[in-house]
């Protein structure tokens, strides 16, 4: 392979991925302006609730509980080599609230939310059925992106914030249970410990993470091809850029929030 060859693939590459982003952009911004605006679809958003608010909560409960836990256990662990089991409630509240709650969380929505809303509308496309709904005069953004993206943006910093909590009481059971910790002074420690900041930042990461979800379910839905291929190729690249860009909003949000 020559040097010429070499740089002309990379710049294709990265002109290919400049390209990608900029279309992402315009489909959110699309997406956000028809959010404001009238026509809305209250069953449709109903629905997208459901689905992604309170049929995600099982997972979301199970996936805190343990990872809580599981960090109680590190943390003494870990604090034993230098004599600091006694950290165990304050590192597992922030571990959990500032970053551990709201990417795993957002990963799981990726998992979950993000596959079925773009394997939904890439099957509509193969079948025809967006075809139709523009027949009828209905805008597809509409009917199917908005209430989606607008249920994650509203839904998921609540399963954020139940998950930070579920997470804790994990790691305070474990403490309480396995460790002998204190259970009046671990809640204690836990309380005095977190700050405003540190929930705050934890709802704003959820919402974030939520709406890049949702939009690349249904962006990757909208661009899929034809055919059974077509909407496999949407359900993984939906998936893929749905936790690359959560991991990358987390370091963003966090720099924000922290780096003071």
């Amino acid at each position: 392979m020559t040097p010429t060859f070499a740089l002309g693939t990379l710049g294709r590459t990265v002109l290919g991925r400049l390209a990608a982003l900029g279309r992402i952009s315009r489909f959110a911004a699309s997406t956000f302006s028809h959010m404001a605006r009238p026509p809305f679809y209250p069953r449709e958003f109903a629905v997208a609730l459901l689905n992604i608010g309170w049929l995600s909560l099982p997972v979301v409960a199970l996936t805190a509980i343990f990872t809580g836990g599981a960090l109680a256990l590190q943390i003494y662990a870990g604090g034993a080599r230098f004599n600091a089991e006694a950290v165990v409630p304050q590192i597992v509240a922030i571990g959990m609230v500032r970053e551990l709650g709201p990417v795993l969380v957002g990963l799981m929505i990726a998992a979950r939310v993000t596959s079925s809303i773009a394997a939904e509308i890439a099957t509509m496309k193969v079948t025809e059925q967006i075809d139709a709904l523009v027949t009828l005069s209905t805008n597809p953004m509409k009917y199917l992106v908005a209430p989606r993206v607008l249920a994650a943006l509203l839904t998921v910093p609540v399963l954020v914030g139940i998950g930070d909590i579920i997470g804790i009481l994990g790691g305070y059971t474990v403490a309480v249970k396995t460790l002998d910790f204190n259970a009046a002074a671990y809640l204690k420690n836990t309380v005095n410990f977190l700050e405003l900041r540190d929930i705050v930042s934890s709802l704003v990461k959820g919402a974030a993470f939520g709406t890049i979800a949702a939009l690349m379910g249904c962006y990757y839905g909208m661009q899929s091809g034809r055919g059974a291929q077509g909407v496999g190729r949407a359900t993984k690249g939906s998936v893929e850029a749905a936790a690359v860009l959560i991991l990358a909003a987390n370091f963003v949000l966090t720099g924000v929030f922290f780096s003071l």
